[in-house]
């Protein structure tokens, strides 16, 4: 719940003065000598604090995951292995995909809203794509997958275009020449957040080519994350869906009060 949703539940006296002043000025983190846990950051942002797991020993990362969990139900991992999965097997609701790298419990249901498009270049740039579509799904959007729909056929691009034209936000995945989202930017009116893969042979430079044709995009509308960034694409991504939808209900309300 964020910080609008519990203003707007003490208006409607769902919460007396008390629990909203101990939701907004109790421990805003816990320390536990190894890390801060922001725990404020769902009221501040309407997402709880993501895990980065790669780095962090299997023990630390089970102590953050017992922790997130015991305040909201859901957490979500970026960048574990199988060995942060071990650590956490035990808790409810856990899931881990090995493509994806993406380590999540999820007890405490949400209602996706929306709809995101990610939309990979090939099936080389699935791991990234993958990423990023866990990532909105998990924080709340309804997301649909179109891989393998690169500009070396663009014919498979084309073929699923109408899934693009009711969509909030699209992500467009890609390594090598880094095209995709050139072109899909140029064909649908939703924002396009490109993200750059370490895919292709040694002229792309780890990504940096496909990282350099995206900001160099000719097409309006496309914003950049960094080489393999599929959470920072999916989060951008599912930030705007949330956005639109905030503005509809907005809409709708003002509408039944006219």
């Amino acid at each position: 719940m964020n910080v609008d949703n519990l203003l707007e539940d003490f208006r409607q006296g769902r919460i007396a003065a008390s629990e909203l002043k101990r939701r907004l000025l109790g421990q805003s983190n816990a320390e536990n000598g190894f890390a801060r846990l922001d725990h404020q950051r769902l009221l501040r942002k309407g997402q709880a604090e993501v895990v980065f797991c790669q780095g962090k020993t299997p023990e630390h990362v089970a102590a953050i995951f017992a922790e997130l969990a015991a305040r909201t139900g859901r957490v979500l991992g970026t960048r574990a292995d199988a060995a942060h999965y071990d650590a956490v097997r035990h808790m409810p609701g856990v899931r881990y995909d090995p493509l994806a790298r993406i380590l999540r419990v999820e007890t405490a249901p949400v209602i996706p809203v929306g709809k995101v498009v990610v939309v990979s270049a090939g099936t080389a740039d699935m791991p990234v794509a993958e990423e990023a579509a866990q990532t909105a799904e998990h924080l709340g959007s309804n997301v649909l997958r179109r891989f393998d729909c690169g500009v070396a056929g663009i014919h498979r691009f084309l073929s699923v275009l109408d899934d693009f034209l009711d969509a909030r936000a699209v992500v467009a995945v890609a390594g090598m020449d880094g095209a995709l989202p050139s072109v899909v930017a140029g064909a649908v009116a939703a924002p396009v957040i490109a993200a750059p893969t370490s895919v292709g042979y040694g002229a792309s430079f780890g990504g940096l080519a496909a990282l350099l044709t995206m900001l160099n995009s000719c097409a309006p509308g496309i914003s950049v994350v960094n080489i393999d960034n599929g959470f920072g694409a999916g989060y951008m991504a599912h930030v705007i869906n949330a956005q639109c939808e905030a503005a509809r209900s907005d809409g709708a309300a003002q509408a039944d009060k006219g």
